[in-house]
């Protein structure tokens, strides 16, 4: 008995290659459609640690401070103090928020331990807001003006100057 073996084409290179070039087409298309441009797409509701809620239209209104922290951060050991000078200094100027990044409430409560900062503090559960914003810093800083953000980036030990820049 004989077995035949049957001979199985394999696409060529240029196959192979337009399969790869349609791939990755796909690929960049679809990453396209599932990140939007940073602060802009889907909006967002954050909830507030002592009740209520903050959405994208809010930072559509005039200027907005925004600190994103952890307390899980080193550099985060002392946001309330760093937060509430800002409150003193600009608040008369800009509404100033915190958001707190991917942690739930008796996490952010016991951080606290009791402390009422002068800035209300929402919370990013799932980090939807600081990725659509790019946050890459704890703490994180990002300054809007009437929807549009001016400013992103690391929070500076001492922000009043670039604020003040920002803010013009």
């Amino acid at each position: 008995m004989q077995i035949s073996r049957a001979r199985v084409k394999t696409p060529g290179r240029r196959a192979r290659w337009a399969v790869s070039a349609t791939l990755m087409a796909v690929l960049v298309v679809s990453s396209m459609v599932a990140a939007p441009a940073s602060g802009q797409g889907r909006g967002f509701t954050l909830e507030g640690l002592a009740g209520g809620q903050i959405q994208q239209r809010d930072l559509a209104q005039g200027a907005v401070i925004v600190v994103v922290w952890a307390s899980w951060s080193p550099r985060g050991r002392d946001i309330v103090p760093r937060v509430d000078r800002i409150v003193d200094r600009w608040g008369g100027q800009a509404r100033v928020i915190m958001v707190n990044f991917q942690e739930d409430t008796a996490a952010v409560e016991s951080f606290l331990g009791g402390k009422r900062p002068k800035a209300p503090i929402y919370l990013d559960r799932n980090g939807a807001f600081s990725k659509n914003y790019s946050v890459t810093h704890l703490p994180g800083l990002l300054i809007f003006k009437d929807g549009v953000t001016a400013f992103s980036g690391k929070l500076p030990s001492d922000p009043d100057s670039l604020i003040a820049q920002t803010l013009g």
